[in-house]
């Protein structure tokens, strides 16, 4: 067997641990230090394999509680500034491609700019973020890591100061006693509003400049403007499946103060154009457009007369400023000097900054884009709602409010007990009628208060900040085709849906597929609901359907390799349903962060995506942990945007890669596989007696629901059954014990039962989904300990179910383990990939020392120890785990 590399050696990573170890001497004193580092260096050198390195508990049971929490926050910290340095270096990197090489590969495939750019014609790519809670870590610490990667930008540069005069290494090491002497852990639950705060740090701060700036990018490459296929979406204030505090309030909430970050943009944007164009009509001719719009500012300053751009500006300035007085009932920090009538809509806004980019469209040098151009792109992108809100709610939820209004209206009394056919039919009798159903004489429940009150929400915003501001109403958990009309009748009542000969729906109901059945089930749903004539005509006029379709949940339900392969084949079969009923197909993808919940590689998911399923129209979802990961930095936010962005391209134009033969083979293999790896999860997870034991002792699962990183509780129901729990703290408390089962159990039993293994390599070298799917589940082995989930196992107080449960998982790990490595023609885990080996290998000498001391304190915390500080160490210590690996939910 070949050796193992060398731990990393990132020159960034020696340089910030020497400073983070600077910080602890000075704060913790140099006995704090020297123990701590006492326990890194053994703990690497075991690792490396140095002999006499091989004790498992290298002077953790030496330490006092204090010392325990400052040992954690040291590791973690260490991890933070290992994950900065590697991601500055592009080291383990996710594979992409910018704008320049997907082209470059589409052009030798003989598709040249004209295909393209009849593709972005209708190209919709949107990454969508949620309040899923895997974010671990407080934005005060995402914050003090960002300044860290600015000034370490700086230091790449030669530069031995920064522009305000300070020492670069003297302004990191502050930075890093800042994150030493920063609160780790919320001491409050986060509500909506703070979700709604934090997503709009990453709007404003990343979003708006980098979109534009990413179109740009694309327009030089292809030598023409292209449209704006780049938005931004979010969940959060709208997404209230299981969470009982998003409501009509947080809605307004979230809209209000999404537009009020954009506006307030756009004013700091055009301020800044008043000052740059200062072109006069002493010097330059001006087109009559721009000086209709400086006539029409009022400006009457003297020193502007002779300067129409000017002048313009400041009248664009008085209108975006009565706007934001109009839409948030407040003035922006910076008023106009003059009065003026409010934008309708951000169309009057897009013409009259076009207006003046036509002006100075002649003007040579000034014709390029440059801030007017990219503020006109952001117009375009944004509007004056910066990211749409999506709506999602259960569709339990709709069946009792239906119910509920058919009741009380008198239509009919036992809609629960109406079979498929008949609710349709009733349903469908309803959406015909412009009456009402709710009457305001009527007493209703709280839940069919609060919904009503949801959709009225929407149809004010509607309103206030156009349509683009909610577009999507998702149903979890959708079933049959009464599901989505329930999201119509509920439409009707607040004006969003429009009865009659052509029909409307200004709010898209859309289905979420999410258990291996619900997949199954999705063509026949989807042919039956692109029947109605009323649907197909609102599809046809809107252009698309979307379908939602769920990683995580079908990962829980059927286990990692069947999850895959379901999504894939549902795609499949999606295609000629929407093909048949002449309507463009949109898929949105509910990944995670975790592989367990979808996650791993962007660029190669699109890329194995069903030939036909993309046509360039794509949502995916991003949440917790993989937000700051991805979008934390303008640079980050760029490479993983246009990543995306190209994978689209190529997914919708790229001839497929497999020819129909070998797709046949594959699948029927894939199909062989699949039903193996699902028969092993479901005969481990929801088969064997006592697993649901098993799984809330040897995993921190209880002890997560201390950390207060979401407002969405844990589990759908009161209930401790498995189905009942979210997907997220199902792979996270995996994750932690590192076990991570839902990322590979039962593909061992797959692989180890399929004869043909020529035929495995032959799929895992030639076949996208299938290789993508191996890479994936690769480095969540690696990341894996068995010898340590052993530890784990060990909490679990039945020794017989411990034994033959953890037994079990233990000897599917290796099964899965050998499998892949007879498949890839590898002698250990991620030997072909050497970058990505190397940042798991640095990491996992500082896993390892934080996992123990999490048992010890675990095993305490159960035991009735009372000292806070056990509590306080035990989340400290899933922090740094979750910061470690990284994508852990």
């Amino acid at each position: 067997m070949a050796a193992a590399p060398p731990i990393a050696n990132n020159p960034d990573i020696r340089f910030l641990g020497r400073l983070l170890g600077d910080v602890i001497r000075g704060y913790g004193g140099e006995g704090l230090y020297k123990r701590i580092e006492y326990i890194r260096a053994t703990s690497v050198d075991r690792h490396r394999g140095v002999a006499g390195a091989d004790a498992t508990d290298p002077g953790l049971e030496r330490l006092t509680l204090d010392e325990t929490l400052d040992f954690t926050r040291g590791f973690m910290l260490f991890s933070m500034l290992a994950n900065l340095a590697e991601d500055r270096q592009g080291v383990a990197a996710e594979p992409h491609a910018d704008v320049t090489s997907a082209l470059e590969r589409l052009e030798a495939e003989g598709i040249g700019h004209d295909a393209v750019t009849a593709l972005l014609d209708h190209a919709l790519i949107v990454p969508v973020l949620t309040a899923h809670p895997t974010e671990v870590r407080r934005k005060s610490m995402i914050d003090h890591k960002n300044r860290i990667a600015e000034l370490m930008a700086l230091r790449d540069m030669g530069l031995q100061e920064t522009p305000d005069g300070d020492r670069i290494e003297e302004a990191i090491l502050r930075q890093i006693a800042l994150l030493w002497q920063t609160r780790v852990l919320r001491r409050d639950k986060l509500g909506v509003a703070d979700e709604v705060e934090t997503a709009l740090s990453y709007l404003r701060d990343v979003f708006l400049p980098v979109i534009p700036a990413l179109h740009a990018r694309w327009d030089r490459a292809l030598g023409a403007r292209s449209p704006s296929f780049l938005r931004a979406g979010s969940w959060i204030g709208g997404d209230r499946d299981g969470n009982p505090f998003v409501d009509a309030q947080s809605m307004r909430l979230a809209l209000a103060r999404a537009s009020e970050t954009v506006l307030v943009h756009y004013l700091q944007q055009v301020h800044a154009l008043g000052a740059e164009l200062s072109i006069s009509t002493e010097h330059s001719d001006v087109d009559p457009a721009v000086l209709a719009l400086a006539e029409a500012s009022h400006d009457t300053a003297v020193s502007r007369q002779d300067e129409p751009y000017r002048r313009a500006l400041s009248g664009i300035y008085a209108r975006l400023s009565a706007t934001h007085l109009k839409l948030t009932g407040k003035a922006p920090p910076r008023p106009a000097p003059i009065a003026a009538p409010p934008y309708e809509t951000p169309a009057e806004l897009r013409e009259e900054l076009a207006a003046i980019a036509r002006a100075l469209g002649s003007q040579g040098p000034l014709s390029s884009g440059g801030a007017l151009g990219r503020l006109i792109r952001a117009v375009e992108s944004f509007g004056f709602h910066l990211a749409t809100l999506d709506m999602r709610q259960n569709s339990a939820v709709h069946e009792r409010v239906v119910a509920e209004l058919l009741s009380a209206a008198g239509v009919t009394e036992n809609y629960l007990k109406l079979s498929e056919g008949e609710r349709v039919a009733l349903l469908r009798r309803e959406l015909e009628s412009p009456r009402p159903l709710t009457s305001p004489y009527a007493a209703y429940s709280d839940e069919t208060a609060s919904e009503l009150a949801i959709v009225r929400e929407a149809a004010a915003s509607h309103a206030k900040y156009g349509r683009g501001c909610i577009a999507h109403y998702i149903v979890s958990m959708a079933q049959s085709v009464s599901d989505l009309l329930e999201v119509h009748i509920l439409l009707k009542e607040a004006g969003l849906y429009i009865p009659g000969e052509r029909p409307q729906a200004h709010i898209m109901a859309i289905p979420l597929f999410e258990t291996i059945g619900d997949l199954e089930s999705a063509p026949g749903i989807m042919e039956a609901w692109l029947a109605l004539p009323e649907v197909s005509a609102i599809a046809k006029a809107r252009g698309h359907q979307e379908v939602m379709i769920g990683y995580s949940d079908s990962n829980k339900d059927g286990g990692y390799l069947t999850s895959t392969w379901q999504l894939s084949r549902g795609s499949t079969a999606l295609a000629p349903v929407f093909e048949k009923a002449g309507v463009a197909m949109q898929l949105f993808h509910g990944r995670g962060g975790a592989v367990g919940r979808g996650g791993g590689s962007s660029f190669s998911a699109i890329l194995a995506q069903p030939p036909g399923t993309v046509q360039g129209r794509i949502r995916i979802t991003e949440q917790g942990e993989v937000i700051a990961a991805k979008y934390g930095t303008r640079e980050s936010a760029m490479t993983n945007l246009e990543a995306m962005a190209s994978a689209t391209l190529l997914a919708s134009l790229e001839p497929p890669r497999v020819a129909h033969a070998d797709a046949e083979r594959f699948a029927a293999a894939m199909d062989q596989l699949s039903d193996t790896a699902f028969k092993a999860y479901r005969g481990l997870v929801y088969e064997t007696e006592g697993f649901r034991s098993f799984f809330r002792q040897a995993t921190p699962i209880a002890e997560i629901a201390g950390l207060k990183i979401g407002s969405r509780p844990a589990s759908r129901k009161k209930s401790d059954a498995i189905e009942d729990l979210r997907a997220i703290p199902w792979v996270f408390s995996w994750a932690q014990a590192r076990i991570m089962l839902p990322g590979w159990y039962g593909v061992g039993a797959a692989l180890e039962g399929f004869g043909d293994k020529g035929l495995l390599r032959e799929m895992a070298e030639g076949w996208p989904l299938f290789a993508s799917a191996l890479a994936n589940m690769e480095m969540v082995l690696a990341k894996s300990d068995m010898g340590v989930a052993a530890c784990y196992a060990a909490l679990v107080e039945d020794a017989e179910l411990r034994d033959a449960i953890f037994g079990r998982v233990r000897s599917g790990w290796q099964s899965t383990h050998d499998g892949l490595l007879q498949i890839t023609r590898q002698t250990r885990l991620l030997e072909k990939h050497p970058a990505l080996e190397a940042s798991v290998r640095l990491r996992l000498p500082y896993i390892e020392p934080l996992n123990l001391l999490q048992i010890e304190l675990i095993k305490r915390h159960r035991a009735g120890e009372a000292d806070p500080r056990i509590g306080e160490g035990i989340l400290l210590s899933i922090n740094a785990i979750a910061t470690a690996l990284r994508n852990s939910g």
